[in-house]
């Protein structure tokens, strides 16, 4: 055998042992998570201008304004809504999976999540002292003064403190607690590391912190929905909230007073 075969015959091994060492499921550089839906300018994908219909990827990093908001929607269908002055990682969004994992930086985010059916499933939201997890809801998160604030609109929502935090407020009765508190359709926690100096005071005004929330993280556009979800869940946190009232639980979450119908703040609307 000539020595110039046996050079061709160890090139061509050699170009294909990357080829053969590599699984057969290894991931692509680059996953696509889901799509911008709608969005009120400014606001950015990993620090670049974003326009509806550009596709998110497996760790964009998306910010917005003072003035911007942003929608978008996931590829198992959930539905992410971006307050001002707010930025998150969409660190993972599996829909074959029903692997979701985000982190939020800081600012207002409303998560519309579609049920989650694989026993291994999971969507989670992490900011820098907790993590929340769902099985399938509809929920706010806020980050800001080293502080979360977690609201569930329907559904179930689990709230984990972080090393150093604790549940300084619960709608529940967890208080003080760094054990993972479930908030049911109308309930708010708080985490934090310490409680304010004088403890939370009631407003003057009972507030409808709930709706709220709402406004802060609505984006103009088409209307969508989550299932059958979306469609009832200005409904469900009012009657939450509500209930939480009359109990007298609640970080300013109220029934509202009078005659007057809150106004629905589902997205598009």
């Amino acid at each position: 055998m000539s020595k110039s075969f046996l050079s061709i015959l160890l090139s061509v091994l050699l170009a294909a042992t990357p080829m053969l060492a590599a699984p057969a499921d290894t991931p692509t550089t680059t996953q696509k998570a889901g799509e911008v839906k709608a969005l009120i300018p400014a606001a950015s994908r990993n620090t670049q201008p974003v326009k509806v219909k550009d596709s998110l990827q497996w760790n964009d990093l998306l910010n917005t304004d003072a003035q911007g908001r942003l929608r978008a929607g996931l590829n198992d269908g959930s539905i992410l809504s971006l307050g001002s002055n707010s930025q998150l990682r969409v660190v993972e969004s599996n829909a074959q999976t029903q692997q979701t994992s985000i982190d939020m930086n800081y600012g207002k985010l409303r998560n519309q999540v579609v049920k989650i059916t694989r026993p291994d499933g999971k969507y989670e939201v992490k900011t820098a002292n907790a993590v929340i997890g769902v099985i399938g809801t509809d929920f706010y998160v806020a980050y800001e003064n080293n502080q979360t604030t977690v609201i569930c609109y329907t559904g179930t929502v689990a709230v984990t403190p972080g090393a150093g935090a604790k549940i300084l407020k619960s709608d529940n009765g967890g208080n003080s607690s760094t054990n993972t508190v479930t908030l049911n359709a109308g309930q708010m926690v708080v985490i934090g590391a310490e409680i304010p100096p004088g403890g939370y005071q009631a407003s003057s005004t009972p507030a409808p912190v709930a709706e709220a929330s709402m406004q802060d993280t609505n984006v103009p556009g088409k209307p969508v929905s989550v299932g059958k979800a979306a469609s009832h869940t200005t409904r469900n946190v009012l009657i939450g909230v509500g209930l939480a009232a009359g109990l007298g639980v609640g970080l300013g979450i109220a029934e509202t007073r009078g005659g007057s119908t809150p106004t629905q703040t589902l997205p598009g609307k």
